[in-house]
């Protein structure tokens, strides 16, 4: 009888354990956003390689708690805004933060 109390109290510490660490912080993400976020990168990158005015350029694609970041170098202003358009037009981003450079 005198075990099951430690038993307990193993399987209570097991289980907040396991919370805690699928948990996110400000600096660090859970499995599933970090899965989520892959998927969403997946996707801006598949829809910019799509887009026959934008293939061409390479932009790199960064995701992290669905905020979209765009980096790269692209000919024109309205390339940027397109490549920016299209980040935040697939299904899953809250933001995008274009960071392409105008060359």
């Amino acid at each position: 009888m005198r075990g099951k109390p430690i038993l307990g109290a193993a399987l209570a510490f097991a289980v907040m354990s396991a919370t805690i660490g699928c948990s996110s912080t400000p600096t660090s993400q859970s499995t599933g956003e970090y899965i989520d976020d892959s998927a969403i990168t997946t996707k801006v990158k598949s829809e910019l390689l799509g887009d026959s005015g934008l293939r061409s350029f390479d932009i790199s694609v960064e995701t992290y708690d669905r905020v979209v970041q765009l980096s790269g170098f692209v000919d024109s202003q309205p390339v940027k805004a397109r490549a920016g358009q299209i980040a935040a037009g697939v299904a899953g981003v809250r933001s995008v933060r274009n960071d392409l450079v105008v060359k």
